[in-house]
């Protein structure tokens, strides 16, 4: 059999409408989500973990309302910890800027928050995709093309979650539509 290349880090890799997630586990935890490109197949799950995962992913892409419950591997500084607590309160269909989230937990700085979003490793468990620039989508896992894959898939998952503005938040970063 033969083994596509980059797959054999994953220990799972589950299909999306985008593409496809890579799952990471080690020792009981979840390592690692990443976002990849479509040509990557599906990968049975190696461990119970990953099969957990891969079952959590899946329910989310059919019912944006589903609410993950996987243990996450102890990463990030206590800065990206604050910031990645604020996004995953941050409700499904609701959109907020780097300087809503940075005003929220008292830092002056939304491009530090923006680096957080990007150092993100369980992108969909903490949504950073629900984080836009205040004048447009922004980027989206340290990448920022506007017409490149991850802003694709930021794309989507506003759109798959019916995201729409907070209440009193700028409509100015609809001026970069969201949608392609």
């Amino acid at each position: 059999m033969k083994i596509q290349q980059g797959s054999e880090i994953f220990s799972a890799i589950v299909a999306a409408p985008f593409g496809a997630l890579g799952i990471r586990t080690d020792a009981g935890l979840l390592r690692e989500l990443v976002y990849l490109p479509p040509h990557f197949h599906e990968k049975d799950a190696g461990d119970a973990l990953a099969d957990l995962a891969a079952r959590q992913i899946e329910r989310y892409l059919a019912d944006p309302d589903f609410k993950f419950a996987l243990p996450l591997c102890e990463v990030g500084s206590a800065f990206q910890h604050k910031v990645w607590n604020a996004i995953a309160s941050i409700p499904r269909g609701t959109v907020r800027t780097y300087g809503q989230v940075a005003k929220h937990i008292g830092c002056g700085a939304p491009r530090a928050v923006g680096q957080a979003c990007g150092a993100n490793w369980f992108p969909l468990v903490i949504p950073c995709h629900r984080v836009t620039a205040a004048g447009g989508l922004g980027g989206f896992s340290n990448h920022d093309d506007a017409t490149g894959f991850h802003l694709g898939v930021k794309r989507w998952l506003l759109a798959h979650e019916g995201a729409s503005l907070e209440k009193g938040a700028d409509p100015s970063w609809r001026q970069q539509t969201i949608w392609p």
